[in-house]
């Protein structure tokens, strides 16, 4: 975008690729098929960013969501909102949204050049000069669109943090977010693969544990006050390592920020459609109604069968008991495993698995307006590699949009 947005007011503008092929982290984003955006105004994008989202308000302003899809939709594109809110091509090909962007650039006139791994990035006068592996470039403006850290293996490798601080700019300590988590619980392990579409997740901290992270969001560290770290609610995904799904995705920054990642635990509720003395009184009647029947049978109706045994099983309750040979501490022990089930934490899968990063180049050196940097002239930066990280369902990449067009308008309006 920032590419197609200078290049289309005029400017000469050449695209520097690490990869041979562009767009690499766009093919393999939502599952190879590219959740754009989300379905929403720019206000809800704000939002959802929490204290970052007011540095998005002009960049938002340049290019909202229902804009990107236009661009996007320009280039033969259908796309699709589903339930969720995100939006997707209609085809359900990461690589058409990729040609697109490639297309918006290449008819704007730019001119790209792949497999060029920059090596060093110094001004000297008005000029900026490039040094890659095998040419050297010259020209009067800088925009580093670099990503972060995640996904390494897609030539993300935080080349644009080392870049930033040789032009004065602080680095927010960069840590993997929207990344599963690993447990190595037994019974939670052997149900690799299935999903739980509505589970409410607590990143939870021992009371005894004061130590504060500055790096929290303001309602994060009135909700560790309390213990809970991060509340989300959302789909839940057991695999062979531990967990994953978008609920586990959006509060993973929690836990990858903490300076005790062991001491914290996970409090799932496997069954918020229903508050704890409705589920008492639905499995209280059904228990009384089956008393013969095996207890193996009593969480049917909520979940598949494996996860349901196993909830019973983790409870200490025999599958072949009887309904009517519960006793009161069994039946409040079931209770807790299904809406307050905890899990230890051991950690995070990194940067390998992490859709993105949080931390990056510091915004408080970054003009939100132009997207141009506070330190030096010509120089701007657009979306992973700022500190920018917002929930998962297309709000990153929205940012990533939303600033590049900015900062290639700000060169247009910017240039000597």
């Amino acid at each position: 975008m920032a590419a197609a947005s200078a290049a289309a007011r005029g400017q000469r503008v050449l695209l520097l690729e690490k990869n041979k092929k562009l767009g690499v982290k766009i093919l393999m984003s939502g599952g190879t098929r590219c959740n754009i955006t989300h379905n929403c105004d720019t206000k809800a994008i704000v939002s959802a960013f929490g204290r970052q989202g007011k540095f998005l308000h002009s960049a938002l302003s340049a290019l909202p969501p229902k804009e990107v899809i236009q661009k996007i939709e320009s280039q033969g594109v259908e796309t699709k909102v589903e339930s969720t809110g995100k939006i997707f091509p209609v085809s359900n090909k990461a690589i058409d949204v990729r040609d697109a962007l490639v297309n918006l650039a290449l008819t704007a006139g730019t001119e790209i050049k792949p497999e060029q791994t920059v090596l060093e990035i110094r001004k000297q006068g008005d000029k900026f000069q490039i040094e890659t592996q095998t040419d050297r470039f010259e020209c009067n403006q800088v925009i580093i669109t670099t990503g972060g850290k995640s996904y390494p293996g897609c030539g993300t490798t935080g080349d644009g943090y080392h870049w930033s601080q040789q032009f004065g700019h602080s680095i927010v300590d960069t840590v993997p977010a929207l990344v599963p988590i690993l447990n190595d619980c037994k019974w939670a392990n052997d149900l690799k693969g299935i999903t739980i579409e509505q589970t409410s997740v607590d990143v939870w901290q021992p009371e005894q544990d004061t130590n504060d992270d500055e790096a929290l969001t303001k309602s994060e560290r009135k909700a560790r006050k309390s213990q809970s770290l991060v509340n989300r609610n959302g789909s839940f995904l057991f695999t062979h390592w531990g967990f994953s799904g978008p609920a586990i995705l959006d509060v993973s920054r929690a836990v990858a920020r903490h300076s005790n990642r062991s001491s914290l635990e996970l409090i799932c509720d496997f069954y918020p459609q229903l508050s704890i003395g409705q589920l008492e009184d639905s499995l209280r009647n059904k228990k009384t109604r089956n008393g013969k029947q095996q207890t193996g049978n009593l969480l049917n109706e909520l979940f598949p069968k494996r996860l349901a045994e196993s909830l019973i099983q983790s409870a200490n309750i025999e599958l072949q008991s009887r309904n009517a040979e519960l006793s009161k501490i069994q039946f409040s022990a079931l209770i807790d495993q299904v809406k307050r089930c905890r899990f230890s934490i051991n950690g995070t899968l990194g940067f390998e698995k992490a859709e993105v990063t949080a931390g990056g180049v510091n915004l408080k050196e970054i003009d939100s307006k132009t997207m141009q940097s506070k330190t030096t002239p010509g120089l701007f930066f657009a979306g992973e590699v700022l500190d920018l990280d917002g929930p998962i369902g297309g709000f990153n990449f929205q940012s990533a949009f939303s600033t590049g067009w900015l900062a290639g308008l700000s060169t247009a309006t910017t240039a000597n």
